[in-house]
């Protein structure tokens, strides 16, 4: 055997066990397979079983076992194992192992704990409640205006979820759950969620933190009996790729879905390495998470891993995993289809006899039998749990698969023996429709609706000129009724930039909205006009409703801070354009002065001039290519507690909206104080000052003259910015520079302070020299 030979230890004993056994021993790698403990089937050829549980009490003896058999790869099957921590056992000891920490076991451990997951990182998810209080979840099902599920919020052997049909049988089932302890400890908090209608989907999908990599979907099924009869399961067979998961539902799966959970779980501080199964509604809102597992499911496992290509090596897929390299190793299936058929043990899942004997026939090509409630008694298989077999055919067509599967059900038998005998129906009924606008991932209805839910929020903005209806196929303005008499129009055009990222990240939408207003207005009043309209841009990959409703109100509490009318926009959704939760926005206003006081007044500026600085409120809208890269370099997130301010997050304090200087700027502009503004933006002092200036002119701006902001402050610490790249980069606390006549600053300061706004008197205009003209100068920064 080879230097690089591998032992390989699977921890677990069910169907699930022995098909992961079975496939890591068709490695060429693979010198041995233990399986701890095993079941009736799992022995023989290159697998052992090895007579240890899996109960925390075991993991030591797991451990010492995995030491001295050398073994490379641990690959944990259960959940309870993974919840009580057995990848951390073996961690400790170097041993790599496919499976979670404890804390990313708790994505499975904890109900609550997932939704909440699903809710902070804005995975699509049913809306829901948390409770460890009976009379509050009562309170909750009595005013719920949807159908509920009932799911007891911990590890409940796959039992702990309810579906009553009326209030009272979920008042009841919340009293089976919560008072009479059903559950066990289980369900000492539960999770009341609204009831999903649709198809479901299980997808598993091996992680190494970083990269996720899905095997085909599978469909399931529950229920014990034909036609979705009866009790709730394990599950009585699976079939894969479910035909209802197109290759574009899976591609919207993974980058709406699994990869923000990935990302989501490593940002808060538990990276996820194993198999995430995660459960699907396929809702009329698009696939939305059921619930999240940490191991591979049962009967799916069986059905998918035959699916894998003979080029694939599943144990160089595992390590890999566990190594952090997954983006190094493909994740490859055959063309075709597989169908498992689970064959039970008669009154499961109630009470059932074991110890009865199996007898097995030969079995034809491209069928596989896994052993999951079975055991050794000499030289007999003999039944051992409720699910007892699981037989997988794997064929071109799911009809192909399913005659294999039910040919090799046929092959095995047992006294009591059951199983269902119409799985894979609803892939043999699943119509071929035509395609419609949203199955190429633009929902129509979705902008309607959007429409409908901003109507009221944009009106709000109205003002002379307008009534701010949407919904037309141009904004009307009546430049007439502002009053002008010989009226210049000034435009102004931008966007966000990458401020937008935070945003996408901590999910807050709202105070980018305000950004993209202030950065038009503030432009428009630099020229002495008053914006009168402002239009948005919103381009997407997938329109979230909410998101985007959010968004316009910040977008309508802007223009109703600078006085103008939100007169339209354009949502523009672009499926494969933009990832999952991203948008990009841009936004366009008008504004109006009176010919004769147009700023800048060139000719007025001269030396001794005034430069009178108000404060910013932050950051504004600009270097934040450069801010998150000092937050990377940090080691903070955007969920960190703030450094440089109490009782925020950094994402919080970085989304401070942008301040919009209009309304204390526009009587100053018509009282003819103002020589001329700079908006200091991209560029800060050294590039946005001398836009106003005359040649004969340079601008010398006291750093001395005003306390540098704390965010700022710890920017050029943290990242160890020289001064000079702050003055070009950033506001540095000044987010607008005006020009003014020595005579006049009395009268300006005292009149910003009366509109809200702190103004500083930071530096002056001198004459120039050809070396300087026109040009903006920030000395004293080492006061920064």
């Amino acid at each position: 055997m080879a230097e690089t030979s591998l032992n390989v230890l699977v921890i677990g004993g069910g169907g699930r066990e022995h098909a992961l056994a079975w496939a890591l021993a068709k490695s060429e790698r693979v010198r041995k397979v233990y399986v701890a403990p095993g079941n009736g089937g799992t022995a023989g050829g290159k697998i052992e079983n090895v007579a240890i549980g899996h109960s925390a009490s075991d993991f030591a003896a797991l451990v010492e076992f995995a030491q001295t058999q050398n073994v490379g790869l641990v690959v944990p099957g259960p959940e309870q194992p993974l919840v009580d921590g057995i990848a951390d056992a073996f961690k400790k000891v170097g041993i790599p192992t496919f499976g979670p920490s404890a804390r990313a076991a708790r994505i499975e451990g904890s109900k609550a704990f997932s939704k909440d997951f699903m809710k902070k990182h804005g995975i699509p998810t049913a809306a829901y409640g948390n409770f460890t209080d009976y009379k509050e979840a009562c309170a909750f099902v009595e005013s719920a205006m949807f159908d509920v599920v009932i799911k007891a919020s911990g590890l409940a052997a796959g039992k702990g979820v309810l579906m009553p049909t009326t209030k009272q049988e979920a008042l009841q089932a919340l009293k089976a759950v919560m008072v009479d302890r059903e559950f066990g400890d289980a369900g000492s908090e539960v999770v009341v969620e609204e009831l999903l209608v649709g198809q479901e989907i299980s997808v598993l999908a091996v992680s190494d933190g970083y990269t996720i990599a899905s095997f085909p979907a599978a469909q399931d099924h529950k229920r014990a009996y034909d036609g979705d009869a009866g009790p709730n399961t394990g599950g009585m067979g699976a079939y894969a790729p479910a035909p209802v998961a197109t290759p574009e539902l899976m591609q919207k799966i993974h980058t709406s879905v699994l990869q923000p959970s990935i990302d989501g779980m490593r940002r808060d501080g538990f990276p996820f390495v194993g198999c995430l199964f995660t459960g699907f509604m396929l809702t009329a809102d698009g696939p939305k998470v059921l619930e999240y597992n940490c191991r591979f499911g049962d009967p799916e496992t069986e059905a998918v891993l035959p699916l894998l290509a003979e080029s694939c090596d599943l144990a160089e897929v595992f390590l890999a995993a566990a190594e952090g390299r997954l983006d190094a190793v493909p994740l490859q299936f055959r063309d075709g289809f597989s169908a498992t058929v689970v064959v039970a043990s008669g009154g499961y899942p109630g009470s059932y006899v074991k110890g009865r004997a199996i007898a097995f026939e030969p079995t034809a090509h491209d069928t596989h039998v896994f052993h999951a409630g079975t055991a050794c008694d000499g030289s007999h298989v003999v039944t051992a749990g409720g699910r007892v077999l699981a037989v997988t055919g794997v064929s071109d067509t799911v009809q192909g698969a399913l005659d294999r599967a039910y040919a090799g059900v046929a092959t095995v038998s047992f006294d009591g023996a059951f199983h269902r005998t119409d799985i894979g129906f609803r892939a043999l009924s699943q119509p071929r429709e035509g395609l419609s606008y949203a199955d190429a991932g633009v929902d129509i209805d979705a902008g309607n609706r959007l429409v409908d839910l901003i109507k009221p929020i944009v009106k709000a903005t109205r003002r002379p000129g307008t009534d701010s209806d949407i919904g037309g196929f141009g904004g009307v303005f009546d430049l007439k009724a502002t009053g002008y008499k010989d009226p210049v129009l000034v435009s102004a055009t931008d966007g966000v930039g990458t401020k937008l990222k935070i945003a996408h990240e901590t999910r807050v939408h709202d105070t980018v909205g305000v950004d993209l207003v202030a950065m038009q207005v503030n432009d428009i009043i630099v020229q002495g006009a008053e914006p009168l309209f402002f239009l948005d841009y919103y381009a997407c990959g997938h329109l979230d409703v909410e998101a985007t409703r959010d968004f316009v109100r910040g977008v309508a509490d802007g223009c109703v801070q600078a006085g103008c009318a939100l007169i339209g926009g354009e949502t523009a959704e672009m499926p494969g354009l933009y990832a999952a939760g991203e948008y990009d926005v841009a936004g366009f206003a008008v504004g109006a002065v009176e010919r004769s006081e147009i700023l800048p007044r060139m000719d007025d500026i001269g030396a001794d001039d005034v430069l009178v600085g108000l404060a910013s409120s932050g950051i504004h809208s600009n270097g934040f290519s450069l801010v998150r890269k000092v937050v990377e370099r940090a080691g903070l997130s955007f969920d960190s507690a703030c450094p440089w301010t109490d009782g925020q997050t950094v994402g919080q304090a970085l989304l401070t909206p942008t301040r919009i200087y209009v309304k204390p700027l526009l009587p100053l502009v018509r009282r003819r104080l103002i020589k001329a503004m700079a908006h200091i933006t991209g560029g800060g002092f050294t590039d946005n000052v001398p836009r106003v200036l005359p040649k004969n002119v340079c601008a010398e701006i006291d750093a001395r003259k005003w306390e540098l902001p704390q965010v700022f402050r710890w920017i050029k610490r943290a990242g160890n910015i020289a001064a000079d790249e702050m003055a070009r980069t950033f506001n540095c606390g000044i987010g607008m520079v005006l020009v003014v006549a020595p005579g006049d600053v009395r009268d300006v300061v005292e009149a910003l302070a009366e509109g809200g706004e702190q103004a500083y008197v930071i530096g002056r205009i001198n004459a120039a020299n050809d070396a300087n003209q026109g040009t903006a100068t920030t000395i004293n920064t080492d006061a920064w």
